[in-house]
């Protein structure tokens, strides 16, 4: 290859460039049948592109704690990409949710390491399993938005290894073709070109890592040769903000003997690697969108529909198994669990004659909103920035919600956050479904949404939603509340006895009417667990974001492994709702705990059984607690599986813990040890439900 066909595979050909199709793209190489290489937005579906499936974000896929469907949306994720002739996924996020404030937390799977690892690998296996290359994002500690384009995240080793960068290392086992190098800096150094990340002798590298490091868009800063030397492979998309590689400068670099040949030849190697291995040089769908032109016009956008049944089946799948049953204060006909449902869930729809419909969030959005969907004027179905996606097919919930109850049932709405019409649409019904909402997302050009710029500046609901919660519950015995939102929410009122409902929905995706109906109804059980812990103040969670600074902050990460559950554990603060929870239509009991070694692992089994009136899901857990000496958190979670069972019907569970599992990161020895003393086994339907414990010595 010539000098000029290698920086076009190394450096994106302009945010600016007209003729870019894609959020990032690089230059063909048409004398070698090499295309234009295709990076498009976003984790949860193809973004600024007509005619796609718009699926439940990264926090609702880990809500689902199921390893299947998880795979299954990387998989249908994938599809779409294929179909569109995108040749990279920009994903997974495996960000951890250090704050719950964090504007970007809900596009990756919360708090807990282990939880964010298992989403990446599943997804990544899914995505590339039709042959489209998967993107890990973002290394590493991007954790805020506030200052993100210069603050530095700064922690200990054993911090790193296993917390932030645990997801990328399970990304690394699934075998991903790219990373993506966060804005942030990382110790003082700027992530795209700090050695000890990416470098050969970097953590990325030393852990397995074969494919190639790419820049988020603008993420660059000082020379070709500092940053090409460090262990950036590309940079995106090649202007704009900071150039590190265009205009001529690694050219420059490389001509003047600052970057090796044999570098610039490793970064076009890692980077067509992937291209060559999932077979993307043989019969693979040519670009046909232009996300320059979001509404589908120009000649450019062909307007291929990737869309499928079996995609909305599953999109509404997904939204109904990460729905989250927070409370239900459930009577019935007779008084038993078999009984016909008079309040609380699930609804009866032959018992309700009249139902109303409260709050902005059931409505339809705004669907002209901004490229980055910085919108909250309807139904919150996904954050914005560049995660967002698609709501050209979203199904609110009130039109579900009347489409369901057809002439059977009276509707009235109030889809406002006036309190006043709020409670007189209530009033005198047989039941008040209301919807309320908070939002966050990307700080991009430092855009400000209703007064939050990224990282949302509390954890309040928007719009008083709390406030039209207390109000309807004050005029109606059966009100059900459903939350969309991107994080933990306070919850003050959730015991009020009027309020005989609650779900917590998250980020649902386009099928987020249909997905509510279904729960609220019956014809899905809920099975959704809590990603994360819901406290009753924010110094539960121990951290900060940083809002206010004299240039960018040095953030330290004194915490080090107490985040979320873990932190609360070992204050003894009891959240409202802990992580690991959700309730569900029937009941479950556990039993026969018992363990036996193979090899260097341990194999945990247990029986479930379900007690109730109604088939169902349910989501064990497996917590481990360390030996005192190991350092660990009280009890870190390190398996879960997915349990279907009819009523009645029981089932044997197995999960294993591998030596990994049970070790710690040893700064020493730069590797992973399993500490000698006793673990704890702690197994039970979430982290404070602990149903059966047995312990391991070694």
């Amino acid at each position: 290859m010539t000098l000029d066909e290698k920086l076009g595979i190394t450096i994106g050909t302009g945010q600016l460039n007209s003729a870019r199709r894609c959020v990032g793209d690089t230059k063909p190489v048409e004398r070698l049948g090499i295309p234009s290489l295709c990076f498009q937005d976003g984790p949860a579906g193809l973004r600024l592109v007509k005619n796609v499936t718009g699926f439940p974000a990264g926090l609702n896929a880990a809500a689902t704690f199921s390893r299947r469907l998880i795979r299954a949306r990387g998989k249908a994720l994938g599809e779409e990409w294929r179909g569109k002739g995108a040749h990279v996924f920009l994903g997974p996020g495996m960000d951890i949710m250090r704050n719950p404030k964090a504007g970007r937390a809900w596009e990756s799977f919360g708090p807990d390491p282990y939880l964010n690892g298992e989403g990446a690998y599943e997804t990544i296996i899914g995505v590339q399993s039709v042959g489209v290359q998967a993107c890990a994002k973002h290394l590493s500690a991007n954790t805020q938005e506030h200052w993100r384009y210069g603050a530095s995240s700064n922690m200990d080793d054993r911090t790193h290894h296993e917390i932030y960068f645990y997801p990328f290392l399970r990304s690394i086992e699934a075998d991903v073709a790219s990373v993506m190098c966060a804005y942030n800096r990382f110790n003082s150094t700027s992530s795209c070109h700090n050695a000890g990340l990416i470098g050969p002798n970097g953590t990325l590298r030393k852990a397995g890592f074969k494919g190639y490091v790419v820049s988020d868009w603008g993420a660059t800063h000082d020379s070709a040769q500092e940053n090409a030397n460090a262990g950036l492979d590309m940079e995106q998309p090649g202007d704009y903000i900071f150039i590190v590689f265009g205009g001529n400068k690694l050219r420059d670099a490389v001509n003047k003997g600052e970057v090796s040949q044999a570098r610039l030849n490793e970064m076009v190697a890692r980077i067509l690697a992937p291209w060559y291995r999932f077979d993307q040089d043989k019969d693979y769908p040519p670009t046909n969108f232009d996300a320059q032109k979001k509404d589908g016009s120009g000649p450019r956008n062909l307007r291929v529909n990737v869309r499928s049944d079996e995609h909305t089946a599953l999109a509404r799948e997904i939204a109904s198994a990460s729905a989250v049953l927070l409370k239900n204060s459930r009577s019935t006909t007779d008084g038993t669990p078999t009984g016909v449902t008079t309040r609380g869930l699930p609804l009866a729809k032959e018992r309700i004659k009249s139902v109303a419909v409260v709050g902005q969030d059931a409505k339809m959005p705004n669907l002209n909103c901004s490229d980055m969907n910085e919108c909250n004027d309807g139904t919150m179905s996904v954050g914005w920035g560049s995660g967002a996606n698609s709501l050209e097919f979203i199904v609110p919930p009130i039109d579900a919600i009347t489409s369901f109850l057809g002439s059977s049932a009276s509707v009235t709405s109030s889809l406002s956050n006036n309190l006043d019409d709020g409670v007189n649409a209530a009033r005198g019904k047989d039941a008040a479904f209301v919807f309320v909402n908070a939002m966050s997302g990307e700080l991009a050009a430092y855009t400000i949404v209703h007064g939050n710029q990224g990282d949302r500046n509390d954890l309040d609901l928007w719009w008083k939603g709390g406030s039209l919660v207390e109000r309807v519950a004050a005029v109606n015995n059966n009100t059900i509340v459903v939350v969309h939102s991107v994080g933990p929410v306070y919850f003050t009122w959730s015991n009020h006895p009027n309020i005989t409902g609650i779900i917590y929905a998250g980020t649902p995706g386009e099928q987020t009417g249909p997905s509510i109906v279904d729960v609220l109804f019956g014809n899905y059980n809920p099975s959704g667990k809590l990603p994360f812990s819901i406290a009753d103040n924010e110094d539960a969670y121990g951290t900060k974001i940083v809002y206010n600074s004299l240039g960018f902050p040095e953030i330290e990460y004194t915490e080090k492994l107490l985040l979320d559950y873990r932190y609360m554990d070992s204050k003894n603060i009891r959240p409202r709702f802990e992580f690991g929870f959700g309730l569900s239509y029937t009941t479950f009991a556990y039993s026969g705990l018992s363990i036996r070694q193979s090899g260097t692992s341990y194999v945990v089994s247990f029986t479930v059984a379900n007690t109730g009136a109604f088939a169902g899901v349910e989501k064990p857990q497996l917590y481990l607690s360390f030996p005192p000496a190991a350092g660990e958190p009280k009890k870190v979670l390190r398996g879960f599986e997915e349990v279907i069972l009819n009523a009645g019907a029981s089932s044997a569970v197995t999960i294993t813990l591998s030596e990994r599992d049970m070790s710690i990161w040893d700064v020493v020895s730069q590797k992973y040890v399993r500490p000698s003393g006793t673990f704890q086994v702690l197994v039970g339907s979430s982290s404070l439900d602990i149903r059966l414990d047995t312990s391991i010595a070694i």
